[in-house]
Parts: C-alpha cells; sequence; structure tokens
C-alpha cells in the first residue's frame, strides 16, 4: 500500500513538472532520493520515470485532438473532387512532418548514447545545474524578447527549418536531465522568434511521439516481466499524471497568455540552489 501511495506521488508530480518548463524526469529523480520504491525490481524506477510520462501525453491527446488528428470524414462535394486525400486534413499531417523532422536529432542521440547520458549526468548535482542554468536562460531570453514581436505567430508558419532547430534544442533535454524537455524546447523556439502560444502548443504535440518512443524503448530495456506490485504501481503512477495533466495543460494555456516564462526561470534557479545545498550537506 505505501509504494501505492508513492506512486500517487510521483504521478502528481509528473502531471505538474512534465507541461511546466520545469523538469520533470529532473523532479522525478529528486523525488526517488527522497522517498525511494522498495521491494521493486532493480532498473524499474529508471523505466517508471519515463513510462509514467504517457500519461501525461494522453491528457494532450484528449484535450488537442481536434487540433492533431489528420483524418477526417469529408462531405460529397470535397470526396468528389479530391477522392482519398479528401479524408486528410492536409494542414495537420504537414504538421506532423514537421514533428517528426524535430524528432529525428533527440532520436538519433538517444539511441546511441541513452545509457552514457544517464550514466554521467542522472545525479542530483547536475540536475541542479542544469536547473539553474535554464531558470537563467528564461529570464534572459523573456527580457531580451520584451517588446518584440514574434516573427512566427500560427502553427502553420513554422518551417522546417524551424522544425529542424527546435529539435536540436530537445536534444539538450536529451543530454542533461532537469534541462526540462518542454523548457529547451520552448527556449529553442522564443529564440527563433516563436511565438509563447505556438512554442508551447508545438512543444506539447512534439511530446507524443518522442515520449511514445522513448517509453517503448524503456520498457524492451527493461523486459515486459512485471510483479504484480510493479504492474499496479505504474498504473496508478500513470493515471495519476494523466488527471493532474488535464488542468495543468488548461492553466498553462491560460497562463501565457497573459503572462511570460520568467517565474519559472526564478523557480528553477531557486529549486536548483536548494537542490545544491541539500545534497551538499547530506555529503
Amino acid at each position: 500500500m505505501l509504494e501505492i501511495i508513492k506512486a500517487v506521488i510521483y504521478g502528481i508530480v509528473e502531471g505538474i513538472t512534465e507541461w511546466l518548463p520545469i523538469s520533470s524526469t529532473g523532479h522525478l529523480i529528486l523525488v526517488e532520493q527522497l522517498i525511494p520504491f522498495k521491494g521493486l525490481s532493480e532498473g524499474f524506477f529508471d523505466m517508471f520515470d519515463v513510462v509514467i510520462q504517457l500519461g501525461a501525453i494522453m491528457a494532450v491527446v484528449v484535450l488537442f485532438w481536434s487540433q492533431i488528428w489528420p483524418f477526417q470524414r469529408p462531405d460529397k462535394k470535397k470526396k468528389a473532387q479530391a477522392g482519398i486525400l479528401s479524408y486528410v486534413n492536409m494542414d495537420i499531417m504537414t504538421l506532423w512532418f514537421k514533428i517528426l523532422v524535430s524528432c529525428v536529432p533527440a532520436a538519433v542521440i538517444g539511441i546511441l548514447f541513452d545509457e552514457v547520458f544517464e550514466a554521467l549526468f542522472y545525479n542530483p548535482i547536475s540536475i541542479a545545474i542544469a536547473l539553474i542554468v535554464f531558470g537563467m536562460a528564461f529570464i534572459i531570453i523573456e527580457t531580451w524578447n520584451k517588446g518584440r514581436r514574434p516573427k512566427i505567430s500560427a502553427l502553420s508558419e513554422i518551417t522546417y527549418q524551424t522544425a529542424l532547430l527546435i529539435g536540436v534544442f530537445q536534444v539538450i533535454a536529451a543530454v542533461f536531465p532537469g534541462t526540462s524537455r518542454s523548457g529547451a524546447t520552448i527556449v529553442g523556439a522564443l529564440l527563433i522568434g516563436v511565438s509563447r502560444t505556438v512554442a508551447a502548443e508545438y512543444t506539447f504535440f512534439l511530446a507524443i511521439p518522442v515520449m511514445f518512443g522513448a517509453s517503448l524503448l524503456k520498457v524492451v530495456k527493461f523486459g515486459f516481466h512485471f510483479t504484480s506490485l510493479e504492474a499496479v504501481t505504474l498504473a496508478v503512477g500513470t493515471i495519476v499524471s494523466f488527471m493532474v495533466s488535464l488542468f495543468v495543460l488548461k492553466f498553462l494555456m491560460g497562463y501565457i497568455k497573459k503572462h511570460d516564462f520568467k517565474v519559472f526561470g526564478w523557480y528553477r534557479i531557486a529549486l536548483g540552489i536548494v537542490v545544491l545545498i541539500y545534497f551538499w550537506v547530506m555529503q
């Protein structure tokens, strides 16, 4: 029962931190340091803290279904003119092609060097440094952007070149836990001249193939031999992260229409300092 309660806590943390640019992986690793799972297989947490993000991803699918599902039922006139293509929304399909372009850099790096980066950087000190550095980046970039008109204010205006550049920024999060996947892509998008709202939405959509792929990779590496407790723990964490994400996504989209990302930058810096002090004292 205690492990299930821990799974609920992990799910809440994941649901909140996956979408706010403050690093879900970093927070989950820190929570694991404070309230680790007991009696579970070796390597379970490394798989759990990635797969649990599927719940958060499903929240995006539910909330933004009309913007990401490219298939439709055409009217008779359109069907007669375009044939089978009338069943496809080409604007949404083009968006998915761009998202796949953004996925390429992180996919290549993740497949080739995932275990290397885990061994080098998946520790509290590296997380704290990443929290602080990208917290400063948010503050600096938002200050620099103040009063500037974004070059890209709609998803349709994102080019393949822009998509690739955003994907390169996503690599930073794949290397350094604590960076935040959403944080890295949003920072990159803001630098390129993408508006906050479009940067956030594109980041949400980009998370779908990235996290499905990462989750599949982790499950394959861990194996499909779950104990009953592990299966329940994973299911509970995933369901809770889904439910919490529904509220967090709605909050964030409303928030960034009137505010910038500086508050998240200050939070990251404060948390990073606390983590450094805590683990320095503990050592």
